[in-house]
């Protein structure tokens, strides 16, 4: 297997450096200010999954998983359902946008895992998969909630388009009391 250089990875990190810098495109479209990054995002992601409690899972895969899954984003951007791209438009430019990062990595066994690892999130068959699924979008209805505190914002859509979809029982859980929480602070629930 081929070893990466020191200047391939020095390359790969510039990469992933613009996610650092790559707001969210539905908080910038929201109009919040000091809207999350990509890197954001991914990183309270992986810290979610280490909370997850399922020895049915592997969950460093998960957290792995979580940390790569918006890798393309780094060359292509963070394309919404509301960019006016098809899904297989957003998926054939992330699929080209990962090939040129693990081409960066020049086939070494850490590119080839990076790349299992957004290959599998991209696919949505394994449990892991399902799982961080599940974290990406409980992880953005987390940030909603906290921007309608600090803007003081309603942030409907965002609830709205993960009514019903969570599937593994403890981020059903955490969303349940994220929502909980919106009721709340809305006066629609006493604790």
């Amino acid at each position: 297997m081929p070893q990466q250089s020191a200047a391939s990875v020095v390359d790969f990190l510039r990469i992933v450096e613009r996610l650092k810098r790559t707001k969210r495109t539905g908080w910038v479209n929201s109009g919040i200010a000091g809207a999350e990054s990509v890197a954001d995002h991914m990183h309270r992601m992986g810290v979610m999954a280490l909370l997850v409690e399922d020895d049915a899972l592997d969950r460093m895969r998960c957290v792995k998983m979580s940390i790569v899954h918006d890798l393309a984003e780094a060359l292509v951007g963070d394309i919404t359902p509301f960019d006016g791209v098809s899904k297989e438009e957003k998926r054939a430019r992330e699929r080209q946008g990962m090939r040129e990062i693990v081409d960066t990595l020049g086939g070494s066994a850490a590119a080839k895992e990076i790349e299992a690892l957004w290959l599998e999130y991209e696919d949505n068959e394994t449990a892991e998969a399902r799982l961080v699924h599940d974290l990406d979008k409980c992880e953005m209805i987390q940030q909603a909630l906290e921007y309608e505190e600090s803007d003081g914002k309603r942030l409907d859509s965002f609830f709205n388009s993960t009514k019903d979809v969570f599937t593994h029982p403890q981020i059903r859980s955490w969303a349940d009391e994220i929502r909980r929480r919106r009721r709340f602070r809305a006066g629609e629930e006493t604790e």
